[in-house]
């Protein structure tokens, strides 16, 4: 590992940390940063984020004994100050990597890892779980939630925050204020937390005279007592508290985020008040790594780079080292979209550069929003929209969508409005893992009356596709992956017709076998048909674009033609397109064998999209393999059939 890391190298456990002054804390930190940004700049990850909060990850576990104690880091791109802290030290070079470390927290990979997270706004929810089941039990143990302002734009975090208020538990809130989630945090809630912040002087003394009060000799505890009631008379009558402290927090704040000194006693008189506390630290997101500070946003998740040198224009974690041409080629369809029509509006929840809508709000501000990091609200705002005569398009990640599949199903669909869902990152999503995985939106919502699902296969494809969905009358999902764009494919100029999709290739008076794909996984299937050919076997190719509604009719006519339908889907096999496909084959009693080559039900984890196509068979060599060994069986089957006889 690095060399020049003295002290973390000597961290097995975060026990390790008693045995350092707080000047050799503060050298650990330098020596965290710089062994964050040399992994970080080799392996892509999240860095920005990471780098704010090294002294306060050291104070809490100054403070607190994991993994006895429990600390949950919400959305849990920060954690790896902690996974450094908790023994991973020689593992951190396989950060993010197959078969490596998790970008995120993981309970398999460490027991100080006490709650796997990786979507925004869940920290306090299960935190407090953890606490009260701990009491339950006759347990005694403290539990912390870092939660920062960013998330706390999430609706589940206010609702965590109100059972914690009721139940009265000694929950530790560690609200990490850096004034960002990704980009510049949006809404009231960053405008009410900098109101806050405004009052540290006053913070600050109040703390200075309380400790000064609780060392005068003979009197210091019965004088901090009569201080205390005297400020709570007075504020009961000139001044009202904060949200936190109306929702029955107590709460301390705001502090400075780089002091580890300070912050390890400000946690540990926290744990002792014996009630739920909101901790308020104000931390530099990028701290000690200057490309990092001045544009953190640019610095929240990267691809390899040259750390001496910062990242290259366009710094954006894509393929190519530029937007992912899939989201590329969507943003711009949309700002022409926008152009031509002044019903258009766009909808991000916290993801602005990630989806593409940059362009559009640049060009479009008054048709712009960020919701922030709360889908629910953005899918019900979209449909507020659409009921009004709009024609809105809110792009979300496919992962980010499972949480909002309420409002699409009940605002959305049941109204049948014309909202445009961009499902980004849909599909093997590389590096982030378990949570970030775009595999179950066809199967969430392919049940859901009134929508439709497009999956294009290429540049001109989206393009159509986008245009068909903003002219449909009801709701519409276009799921692409975040990878490299094919274009060119004379297929893709045919007209989109609702229902069908349109031959890549079809063979002459010779249809033995019929592949029919999902758009993201076109060149895996051109592959695995070059590779049939070498081996003699001669295949019809069907990009299917809709995988809802779907002309039943033409479908059973191609299925009719064939002896053998395979069908490739880049999603989970249980109730996805091949699962409908192969019902309806026998419902229609097609004369076919259909198989479904589909992601079986687990969740995946971390590696690059290439490598995870390749592990679950949908790479070309993985597809050519089961298409000849499905062809090989059903001839087998027809051989015994026919001695049978």
């Amino acid at each position: 590992m690095q060399l020049n890391e003295p002290l973390l190298a000597g961290i097995k456990s975060p026990q390790d940390l008693q045995k350092l002054s707080f000047s050799e804390l503060n050298l650990l930190a330098s020596e965290i940063r710089e062994c964050i940004i040399a992994t970080v700049s080799r392996n892509g990850g999240h860095l920005a984020s990471n780098l704010g909060v090294v002294e306060l990850t050291i104070a809490l576990h100054r403070v607190f004994n994991s993994p006895q104690d429990k600390i949950v880091w919400d959305v849990g791109h920060q954690c790896y100050a902690h996974k450094l802290i908790t023994g991973r030290y020689t593992e951190f070079d396989t950060l993010r990597r197959l078969n490596g470390l998790a970008g995120f927290p993981k309970s398999s990979e460490s027991p100080h890892d006490s709650f796997n997270t990786g979507h925004a706004s869940t920290s306090i929810s299960a935190a407090l779980g953890l606490l009260a089941a701990d009491r339950i039990q006759g347990g005694n143990n403290r539990v912390a939630a870092v939660i920062g302002d960013g998330a706390l734009t999430g609706g589940l975090a206010y609702e965590a925050l109100s059972h914690a208020g009721q139940l009265g538990l000694p929950l530790v809130v560690i609200l990490n204020d850096n004034k960002m989630s990704i980009g510049p945090n949006v809404g009231g809630l960053s405008k009410y937390l900098s109101r806050l912040s405004m009052k540290s002087n006053y913070q600050r003394f109040r703390r200075n005279f309380d400790n000064m009060a609780k060392k005068i000799p003979y009197i210091g505890d019965l004088f901090f007592d009569m201080v205390v009631r005297l400020k709570r008379a007075i504020k009961a009558v000139f001044y009202t508290d904060n949200f936190f402290v109306d929702l029955g927090f107590e709460y301390v704040g705001p502090i400075g985020g780089h002091a580890i000194q300070q912050l390890a006693e400000v946690i540990r008189d926290a744990g002792n008040l014996g009630k739920p506390v909101v901790i308020h630290v104000i931390t530099r997101k990028g701290k000690g790594y200057g490309f990092a500070e001045n544009d953190p946003g640019k610095y929240h998740g990267v691809s390899s780079f040259l750390a001496s040198e910062g990242l290259a224009e366009p710094a954006l974690s894509e393929p190519g080292g530029s937007l992912s041409a899939f989201t590329q080629v969507f943003s711009e369809a949309l700002l022409k979209a926008g152009q031509g029509d002044g019903r258009v509006a766009a909808i991000t929840a916290a993801m602005e550069k990630g989806t593409g809508l940059n362009l559009f709000k640049q060009a479009f501000p008054g048709r712009f929003f960020d919701a922030g990091i709360a889908e629910a609200h953005a899918v019900t705002f979209a449909a507020g929209l659409a009921a009004r005569g709009l024609r809105p398009v809110a792009a979300i990640y496919s992962t980010f969508m499972q949480r909002a599949v309420d409002g699409v199903i009940h605002d959305v669909c049941l109204q049948n409005l014309p909202v445009v869902f961009a499902l980004d990152r849909s599909g093997f999503v590389s590096d982030d893992g378990e949570t970030h995985q775009g595999l179950f939106d066809i199967s969430l919502f392919r049940s859901a009356p009134n929508m439709a699902i497009l999956a294009p296969a290429g540049k001109e494809e989206l393009e159509a596709m986008l245009g068909w969905s903003l002219s449909n009358s009801g709701p519409a999902i276009i799921r692409y992956p975040k990878d490299v764009c094919p274009a060119g494919d004379p297929a893709f100029l045919e007209p989109v017709v609702k229902g069908r999709g349109v031959w890549i290739r079809r063979p002459g008076a010779n249809r033995r076998v019929c592949v029919a794909f999902t758009g993201s996984l076109y060149e895996q299937v051109l592959d695995g048909c070059q590779r049939l050919a070498a081996m003699g076997i001669d295949v019809g190719l069907y990009n299917l674009r809709f995988l809802k509604p779907i002309d039943e009719d033409y479908l059973t006519g191609i299925m009719d033609d064939y002896e053998l339908m395979v069908f490739v889907e880049e999603g989970v096999k249980a109730g996805g397109f091949g699962e409908y496909a192969a019902e309806l084959a026998l419902r229609s009693n097609c004369p076919c064998r259909v198989q479904v080559l589909a992601v079986h039900e687990k969740f995946i984890p971390l590696g690059k999209r290439h490598e995870l196509l390749r592990l679950n068979g949908l790479d070309g060599e993985g597809i050519a393999a089961f298409v000849s060994k499905a062809l090989a069986n059903a001839y087998a089957s027809l051989a015994w059939a026919e001695g049978g006889k």
